[in-house]
């Protein structure tokens, strides 16, 4: 036995430089979209007035990428599921570069919206594989580093965008916050190429046919909902029901072909796998719930507490910090104590939070608003290592890139919902329909009956995380008795 580990250890040894080679590759593929989704907001301004557009038409600028990350995460995974997680990979990072470079030269708005999408298109395959490639590269019992260090370059990215944009555009102008993710691009490509294992038998081994129908019928259905939840300033009007009924039809007709197809997208009964179901729904309630501080918090920190906006942006960026400083000893965490019992835990967390900004007096000011919102966005990190090791390690390998496309776009929908839905919900209980005019105590108001209907959200999802491990636990249960059995027969 010991002769073994002595064998063994110096392969051991060998592996870890390239382990930690491909997290670094992983790591950039989740920190290059997730800076180009948040530093474009910051130049929106300045392209609509170098266009001369309006704010509805550069906000197409945003929209263009959302819209094709959220409608093709889930085609991207399972793509990658049937020719190759790494080729599709490498694909993925070469098409974000290239249409890096064309918005950055992009000579009409409307060039660069659509080199937006195709960027989306990049970021939304980028974003399926890294997470399905973390099983691949690192031991069982590392899963929850390795995802929490992927949560952190997350949100690294998110919380540079802003700053990092404003900076290039005050010294070159708007097309630098999209040139700037040329070279990075360029070295995420070259990091993947050299280091990520090659695509395995076993998952090349998976069904060859590729749902056309399915997923179609999937993206006109996300597209659908994407554009009703975003359409007319989150004011529900006749376009945004029409979208909607669309989306209601659209889904019938998808969960219909999927049903009859020999290789579906997405087989229906992966559904059944309760630690499955519940991670999509989490996913999507706290990710919500997120969005909401994003978009509540700058009007409640002007509005209620009379901030300047430099003093607006400090407090905003307190979120994604404390996300990036905490990811890395969740993950570490999750691994120690298990990704179930830290998925309760960071639930609760994020409802402690909520509770806590639906009930804070306007009195207690900055601190008030700051204390809560650190519970909310540690929270959340210790939930997405535990929630995102939780879903990978329980799936075969060849459906991996499948189920992250599906646990991205369960987290992509909780962001639109938040961004309109919650705005829409603020906006009404702060009793006006123009927010940026209300009293300060309207929109304390606001914040507050928000944040109570985020505490409710929350709370059904930690209702349907202890249901879902209890339903496991006896699946298990039940299992092993049939086994016993037929052990003893």
């Amino acid at each position: 036995m010991s002769t073994k580990q002595g064998e063994l250890a110096p392969k051991l040894a060998e592996q870890k430089p390239a382990i930690r080679g491909a997290l670094v590759g992983l790591s950039l593929s989740v920190l290059v979209p997730a800076l180009g989704t948040s530093i474009a907001n910051v130049g929106l301004p300045t392209m609509a007035e170098s266009f001369d557009a309006t704010f509805q038409e550069v906000q197409w600028i945003v929209l263009a990428y959302l819209l094709a990350t959220t409608t093709l995460i889930v085609a991207a995974g399972r793509l990658g599921d049937i020719i190759g997680r790494r080729r599709l990979l490498l694909a993925a990072i070469l098409m974000f570069t290239t249409a890096s470079l064309l918005c950055g030269v992009a000579p009409t708005l409307e060039l660069l919206i659509a080199s937006r999408a195709l960027q989306g298109v990049g970021a939304a395959g980028m974003l399926a594989l890294t997470m399905a490639f973390v099983a691949e590269t690192v031991h069982k019992a590392r899963t929850g580093s390795a995802m929490g260090l992927l949560g952190t370059m997350s949100a690294v990215g998110t919380a540079l965008g802003p700053s990092l944009g404003g900076i290039l555009i005050a010294g070159f102008g708007w097309p630098a916050i999209f040139l700037v993710n040329v070279p990075l691009g360029l070295v995420t490509l070259f990091l993947a190429y050299r280091v990520l294992p090659t695509d395995s038998r076993e998952v090349r081994a998976g069904p060859t046919g590729f749902d056309y129908v399915g997923t179609l019928l999937l993206v006109l259905t996300l597209g659908a909902y994407a554009l009703a939840m975003t359409v007319e300033d989150s004011t529900f009007g006749p376009l945004n029901l029409t979208l909607m009924l669309a989306a209601a039809v659209g889904l019938t007709l998808f969960i219909v072909a999927e049903a009859r197809t020999a290789s579906p997208l997405i087989r229906l009964g992966m559904f059944r796998d309760p630690v499955l179901s519940a991670g999509l729904v989490t996913s999507a309630l706290v990710s919500t719930v997120m969005m909401t501080t994003l978009v509540v918090g700058p009007f409640h920190l002007s509005g209620a507490l009379e901030l300047d906006p430099v003093s607006v942006g400090i407090v905003m960026s307190v979120g994604p910090l404390v996300a990036a400083f905490i990811s890395s000893a969740a993950g570490r965490v999750v691994d120690r104590l298990g990704a179930t019992r830290m998925i309760v835990v960071g639930l609760s967390g994020v409802l402690a939070g909520s509770l806590g900004l639906s009930s804070m007096p306007a009195e207690l000011g900055v601190p008030g608003y700051v204390a809560p919102l650190v519970v909310i966005t540690a929270s959340y990190a210790l939930f997405q290592a535990a929630n995102n090791t939780g879903v990978i390690s329980n799936v075969r390998s060849n459906q991996r890139g499948l189920v992250s496309g599906m646990v991205n776009l369960s987290r992509n929908l909780g962001l639109i919902t938040g961004a309109s839905v919650m705005g829409a919900v603020f906006a009404f209980s702060s009793g006006t329909s123009d927010i940026t005019t209300a009293r300060p105590e309207d929109v304390a108001t606001g914040t507050r009956w928000t944040f109570a209907v985020a505490t409710t959200l929350i709370a059904v999802g930690l209702a349907v995380a202890i249901g879902s491990q209890a339903l496991a636990t006896r699946r298990e249960q039940r299992c092993a008795g049939v086994g016993a059995r037929a052990t003893e027969g």
